[in-house]
């Protein structure tokens, strides 16, 4: 029996478990996936204390995608690019990190958006938006990023670390209604509009929104935010935050075990868990 799991901290609401023991289910796969709670302290000890009890691989989420970046003894190019790991791969030679949020936030994107170069709004500025960037610099290079957010230097520090790949610029939070109306996509990277406060959006009007759109909110409880109903409203395509999370759980199944994941499997287990939360709170 094959060990995976997820260290976080918290890490009860993690729907990963349940999505990748349903796809080890669907192809006979003879391995469990764990959930593990892990204090900052805690984690180089839990990651030695994993590799040392035979674990395969582990997914790494909040707040350990940077620690978990320095203690690895190598890394894949994308994990490089992104300066995160949030998957990791145990084997005699060592422990390897990797960044699945990458290609899984492109893969969510991906069918929804045209060829070439494309414009892009991002609202906020933290870990997730270097994911965004690293997919963009890979798939759509010279495309143009406006990062909506409070701190100028935040949105410096991106465009210096990806202007050789895009043209990245700080737009000020003040400013966000126009970078969204001249964008190709717009994705929402900040918190605002997550359970428990889910009528909330970081849009004050929707007008900023048009039907040759594609708009991505990456919070995923709920399902259908505000800030995408808004979007929806004006026409615009809209992607919701389960997609990315599928996805990087397809390309982590995919890179510890070589063989094509169940795609459908791990999409409607993960629906189907937020769908009866939904359902849950609203009695």
């Amino acid at each position: 029996m094959k060990l995976f799991g997820v260290i976080g901290r918290p890490i009860r609401h993690s729907l990963s478990p349940a999505m990748m023991n349903a796809a080890f289910r669907a192809q006979g796969v003879e391995a469990v996936y764990l959930p593990f709670e892990v204090e900052p302290g805690d984690l180089v000890d839990a990651l030695r204390g994993l590799r040392a009890i035979g674990a395969v691989g582990i997914n790494v989420t909040i707040p350990h995608k940077l620690g978990v970046y320095d203690w690895v003894e190598a890394r894949t190019e994308v994990a490089e690019m992104a300066r995160a790991v949030n998957v990791v791969r145990f084997s005699p030679s060592g422990a390897t990190g990797h960044n699945t949020d990458v290609g899984g936030w492109w893969a969510s994107v991906a069918p929804h958006v045209g060829e070439g170069a494309l414009r892009v709004a991002v609202l906020g500025a933290g870990g997730s938006v270097q994911a965004i960037l690293t997919a963009l610099a890979k798939e759509r290079p010279g495309s143009e990023v406006s990062i909506c957010c409070r701190r100028q230097e935040q949105a410096d520090a991106l465009a210096a670390r990806y202007g050789s790949w895009l043209r990245v610029r700080y737009a000020a939070w003040a400013d966000r209604h126009e970078a969204i109306a001249q964008a190709d996509l717009v994705v929402q990277c900040t918190p605002v509009g997550m359970w428990p406060r889910s009528g909330e959006s970081p849009v004050e009007s929707p007008d900023c929104f048009h039907a040759r759109q594609v708009v991505q909110d990456i919070v995923y409880r709920p399902l259908h935010t505000a800030f995408l109903r808004q979007a929806e409203a004006r026409g615009a395509t809209t992607v919701d935050g389960a997609s990315m999370l599928v996805w990087q759980g397809v390309k982590a199944y995919e890179w510890w075990l070589d063989r094509a994941a169940p795609v459908e499997v791990m999409r409607r287990t993960v629906y189907e868990a937020l769908e009866r939360e939904e359902a849950d709170r609203h009695g």
